[in-house]
């Protein structure tokens, strides 16, 4: 297909992901009659804020309800019914997989296969982890650019509760489905030998952090790439609803982002921020860049890109492209800081 239609595809999922923005700042009314208007502000600020824990509020909320904010896994409209499949996007190499996780739970994957067989990066597998919304069909669009620009193989795994992956999400077991994802990759004998590049969008970022740290000492883990991420929930709040500020304690989803990336220094990272993000502020990105530990880190600012739509950016792709380009070459032993205008 032309670059013209993989850039359509680009926009549409970015359009159809646009609405996770909007869900963020809802206003909550539906407990206005029920608390007072000046109460119901409060809560409609820890709602959006997703800070209400289990049993707040005399049970006008629950555990389920709340993971439900703090997840959207129902964004946008069928997403927990209605998957893209790669054949929809003209690729036809793939597996549609269901893989077990240790506690019982099954998750949705699909399996890209390098449509460039002789290709450098042909034993070279991306392990994409998206955003809290909306689901891997949604991200088929840029797994088919890095297939097509990179020549590599791009694994989607889908989150426990998103998609048609079974259970319910939470900080514990999505790191579960991370670790089963990385496993399998691992284990089965087409992708044992590949080298792997995590990659992970604003809540796939945390995911990607926590699950690298943790292999980083696997030589075949070669890289890692952040977008739009954020240093954890707790520091994020303040900055979506001011108000519930003084109360983001409460919030029992930490993804302390903060806390793991400086323990990563044996992997190199690229940090692709959109300088327009509305939900995670630049800010965010810049300190993790910071506080990275690691011999080779790289800095991309898109000046024009926004919490959804940086994959639209001219030099996204690029970026990563020459990332990935370079870690098989031997420049990441000496370590660099290097960053993009």
């Amino acid at each position: 297909m032309s670059s013209q239609e993989s850039g359509s595809y680009l926009e549409q999922a970015t359009q159809a992901l646009s609405s996770a923005a909007s869900y963020m700042r809802l206003p909550v009314l539906v407990l206005t009659a029920a608390t007072g208007p000046r109460c119901s502000l409060l809560v409609a600020a820890l709602l959006q804020a997703k800070v209400i824990p289990h049993g707040w509020c005399c049970g006008a909320t629950t555990d389920h309800g709340a993971r439900a904010l703090i997840y959207p896994s129902h964004i946008p409209n069928a997403a927990r019914t209605e998957v893209p499949r790669p054949s929809q996007f003209g690729i036809k190499n793939y597996e549609d997989l269901m893989i077990p996780t240790p506690d019982g739970e099954n998750l949705s994957a699909f399996y890209i296969r390098s449509p460039q067989p002789s290709s450098r990066h042909a034993n070279t597998t991306i392990l994409m982890f998206h955003g809290n919304a909306g689901n891997i069909g949604h991200r088929i669009p840029i797994a088919r650019m890095f297939a097509n620009t990179m020549g590599c193989n791009v694994f989607m795994l889908e989150y426990r509760g998103y998609g048609l992956s079974t259970g319910s999400p939470d900080e514990t077991g999505l790191m579960i489905d991370a670790q089963t994802g990385y496993n399998y990759l691992r284990k089965r004998a087409e992708t044992r030998d590949h080298d792997i590049v995590v990659y992970g969008q604003s809540l796939g970022g945390a995911v990607s952090i926590q699950l690298v740290a943790k292999n980083q000492g696997d030589r075949k883990l070669i890289g890692l790439v952040l977008e739009n991420t954020f240093l954890s929930m707790r520091k994020l709040i303040p900055s979506v609803v001011p108000p519930a500020k003084y109360l983001a304690y409460l919030c029992h989803q930490v993804w302390a982002s903060d806390t793991f990336l400086p323990s990563i220094t044996e992997v190199p990272i690229l940090f692709i921020s959109g300088l327009l993000d509305e939900i995670v502020p630049p800010a965010h990105m810049r300190r993790l860049y910071e506080i990275c530990q690691s011999p080779t880190k790289i800095w991309k600012p898109l000046p024009g890109g926004d919490h959804n739509s940086s994959v639209l950016e001219a030099g996204y792709f690029e970026a990563i492209a020459e990332f990935v380009g370079n870690l098989d070459s031997g420049d990441n032993e000496e370590g660099k800081t290097k960053m993009y205008d």
